[in-house]
């Protein structure tokens, strides 16, 4: 087993990651003066993932969208029952999610620990599938996707996404759609399973207040080799160029709606995870509570307390957002846009940026000083192909000005940005009208 160190001078904080004999890269940071640990397992695999293939096959195989969130769902069963009646009993207190690039289940607890990390290692690695428990899976999530169907924020983010994108899964539903889902059985569910489930394809980060000796004895028991595999995921061909610069649908709102998003140029998930620091910083610039601009829509009751931003970034999709209310969501994008054309051709201000900057390195601070945040950090980290989760913070120290501008005319471009709007029923009823 291969154990390395890792350390940061400046939080006085270090954690160990193992290579475990299975294939599991194992990641462990015990926090001292928590009460709470905090476990997540994850496998490299997410609802973009729909066509791909390993070394060991000729051919690409394709599967249906929202495979990897049904499979997250089937995961919690087994032939002695469901995962959570488990965790019930140990009171922890656990859940699961699917992303665009990632699969997590997780638990946090205050004891029990041990027992808690054995039902999350046997949950993750036992699966059980039958073409009943599919079939009545799929009336399950079928109701989740009509719901998030008629969800405003949900609607918003998803319009906006097939908008800036045309050929890229991820402006797809995670979930899928209730004609993909239907086609997934039994062994499509399993054929994803053994391609990604793959314990080399997979990280379990653990964080607070635990005994790392638990974690490790534990997967000495439980872990079984995996067979070293080399995925390929397909890349989509995505043009730069948007679909459309305006979505809208109209829903039972009581104010119009918007999600604005501006389209990045997409690099690998390490590339991203950089890009993502800096463009975080650079909506706070163009944008946030320190900026003019917001000063200006919020005093003119153009946005209120609800406008936020932002970054979607993974392998191959970058997307810096602003969302909220609005009686007027057009002037909103209109204003933005011209301010972002502005600084493309001013530059940013040097004050602007190193406020920021500092800002964003205090928020990156708060977040090792959490357990889950601290967990989710090493997760992310990793399987961006980072060294260590502490290099996150040392670049959001090294950015320059340089890094920001170059960023800003990269990724941020009127041209490549669209306006998703959910307009109350009535109001969009009368304009038709």
């Amino acid at each position: 087993m291969n154990n390395k160190i890792i350390a940061s001078q400046a939080l006085r904080q270090q954690y160990t990651k193992v290579e475990h004999p299975s294939g599991l890269t194992i990641l462990l940071c015990p926090m001292e003066g928590f009460s709470t640990a905090y476990a997540l397992f994850a496998a490299k695999i997410g609802s973009i993932d729909t066509t791909f293939k390993t070394q060991k096959e000729d051919d690409f195989v394709t599967v249906p969208a929202g495979i990897a969130h049904f499979l997250e769902h089937k995961m919690f069963e087994s032939e002695d029952g469901d995962a959570f009646a488990k965790y019930a009993k140990t009171g922890a207190s656990a859940n699961a999610y699917t992303s665009f690039d990632r699969t997590a289940y997780l638990f946090s607890c205050t004891d029990n620990f041990r027992q808690s990390m054995q039902v999350l290692m046997e949950l993750v690695t036992h699966p059980y599938f039958t073409q009943q428990t599919v079939e009545k899976e799929q009336g399950i999530i079928g109701q989740e996707i009509r719901m998030y169907d008629d969800s405003p924020d949900w609607r918003a983010m998803f319009n906006l996404l097939e908008a800036l994108y045309q050929e890229n899964p991820v402006r797809l539903d995670i979930a899928g759609t209730t004609e993909s889902i239907a086609q997934i059985d039994a062994d499509l569910l399993y054929r994803c399973y053994h391609t990604f489930y793959n314990l080399n394809n997979m990280v379990l980060a653990v964080a607070g207040n635990f005994d790392p000796k638990d974690v490790l004895e534990l997967a000495d028991e439980i872990l079984k080799p995996g067979e070293d595999i080399t995925i390929q995921w397909r890349k989509p061909e995505e043009p730069r160029e948007v679909c459309t610069h305006l979505a809208e649908q109209s829903l039972p709102v009581s104010v119009p709606m918007f999600q604005i998003g501006f389209k990045g140029n997409a690099g690998n998930s390490l590339e991203n995870l950089k890009k993502q620091v800096l463009c975080e910083i650079l909506l706070e610039i163009i944008c946030g509570e320190s900026s003019p601009l917001y000063r200006e829509l919020y005093d003119s009751g153009l946005i209120n307390s609800t406008f936020s931003y932002e970054v979607l970034g993974g392998r191959d999709y970058l997307v810096s957002m602003y969302g909220g209310e609005s009686r007027d969501p057009g002037q909103v994008y209109e204003k933005i846009c011209l301010e972002v054309n502005h600084l493309r051709d001013e530059g940013i201000d040097p004050e602007a940026f190193e406020r920021c900057r500092k800002a964003a390195y205090g928020r990156y601070i708060g977040m090792y000083c959490k357990s889950e945040s601290v967990a989710g950090l090493m997760v992310l980290t990793h399987f961006s192909g980072m060294e260590n989760m502490y290099d996150l913070l040392q670049l959001v120290q090294d950015l320059t000005l340089e890094d920001l501008n170059y960023c800003l005319l990269d990724d941020f471009s009127p041209e490549y940005s669209a306006v998703s709007i959910i307009h109350p029923v009535e109001q969009k009823d009368e304009a038709e009208g």
